[in-house]
């Protein structure tokens, strides 16, 4: 590869870097290509990338985006989950994880800074907005309903005072 290539390359990379602040660090190796494509495939359904990288080529790119912390996870096979929302990306990298035991999960970056595997993993284990949405209706149906029986005893309670 050319001085040329590789620095268009590197270029590339720094962008694809800078229009994705969330990071997230694996190791790919063991993933057969079907399964790789499986995981670009629900990746891209989320919005992320997975790229494939080579250790100086990714280091020269995070230095030259600022970003630190990573620089130590950069070892062996490397692959790249480059996100906007890191919610619906650490999903799907957790949930594969899980179902396939690859890619393992290294660390990575979430809004600037380093975060350890097991903040990546709560990231993936938070329910869908749906969800979390339904959740506060629950609990604010059980408060108003709460509320009401109160209410509805104070009411026979006074009720009953008045007799």
């Amino acid at each position: 590869m050319s001085k040329a290539e590789r620095q268009a390359q590197l270029a590339a990379r720094t962008q694809s870097l800078k229009a994705h602040p969330n990071i997230f660090v694996t190791d790919f190796q063991g993933l057969n290509v079907q399964r790789m494509t499986e995981l670009r495939r629900r990746l891209r359904s989320v919005g992320a990338r997975y790229v494939v990288v080579k250790n100086t080529l990714a280091e020269r790119a995070l230095a030259a985006n600022r970003v630190s912390g990573l620089d130590q996870l950069l070892a062996a096979g490397t692959g790249l989950v480059l996100s906007v929302d890191p919610l619906p990306a650490a999903k799907v990298v957790t949930e594969f994880a899980k179902e396939f035991d690859r890619p393992a999960l290294k660390g990575g970056v979430v809004d600037g800074a380093a975060v350890p595997v097991a903040h990546i993993q709560r990231l993936g284990a938070i329910p869908p907005r749906d969800t979390l949405l339904a959740m506060v209706a629950g609990t604010l149906g059980a408060i108003l309903s709460t509320f009401v029986g109160c209410l509805e005893a104070l009411r026979t309670e006074r009720a009953q005072a008045s007799h």
